[in-house]
């Protein structure tokens, strides 16, 4: 009887040792789970999240479209991340303040450029920083500064585009109306009527996006 109790007690302690490796594993999976990490692959940085494993990661893949936006690969444009793929976030707002100055400092060169190519990219940036949801209020307030800076160049951006497509339809109509075609009459009835308030139109664009806009020179700058 007695081998049959020893028998007895350690079945027992075996089962309570498995039972309570099993909620150690259950716990330790539930904690990887709601951990995020970067990691770099090549010029892209991508967003993992733990694995409801005790280990290990995959790509975080949130369901609504907006998220999914911003969490998707970033583009380094050979900015270096520092130390952000060694570092482990324990909740998704610490990945989104980390997150925010990373894209911050690749979106504001982009912003200010006055190339519409990287502007566009620059303003992705910003429309993608305003899907974070666990940004500070210190960093919303950042955002929407950058914001407002980036409205005055993309302001400038505009008027030069139509300074020039108002320069180009004037070289149009002329064109049209020194040809022997069927519009040339009518093409000369509207550089009749447009020719001057265009001209004045795009002298005040010119002047708006080059002279008034245009940064100011320090006194000891050669004028």
């Amino acid at each position: 009887m007695k081998s049959a109790g020893n028998i007895l007690t350690k079945f027992l302690t075996f089962l309570f040792v498995l039972a309570l490796l099993g909620a150690v594993g259950v716990l330790l999976s539930e904690l990887n789970a709601r951990t995020y990490k970067l990691t770099q692959e090549g010029g892209m940085l991508r967003v993992m999240k733990g694995r409801l494993l005790p280990l290990g990661t995959e790509p975080y893949r949130p369901g609504l479209p907006a998220l999914a936006e911003a969490y998707a690969p970033v583009d380094l444009k050979n900015h270096s991340p520092g130390n952000l793929t060694e570092l482990q976030f324990k909740e998704r707002d610490e990945l989104d303040r980390a997150l925010f100055g990373l894209l911050e400092s690749i979106a504001r060169p982009l912003v200010m450029s006055e190339k519409p190519a990287d502007l566009e990219q620059g303003l992705g940036l910003l429309h993608r920083m305003d899907k974070l949801p666990g940004l500070s209020d210190e960093q919303r307030q950042a955002l929407k500064a950058l914001q407002s800076e980036v409205a005055f160049y993309q302001a400038r951006v505009l008027l030069d585009d139509a300074r020039k497509q108002i320069g180009e339809a004037l070289l149009e109509l002329k064109l049209a109306g020194d040809s022997q075609g069927h519009n040339a009459r009518s093409a000369n009835q509207m550089l009749t009527t447009v020719e001057a308030p265009a001209k004045a139109l795009e002298e005040a664009l010119r002047l708006a996006v080059h002279s008034v806009s245009a940064p100011a020179t320090s006194p000891s700058s050669p004028q």
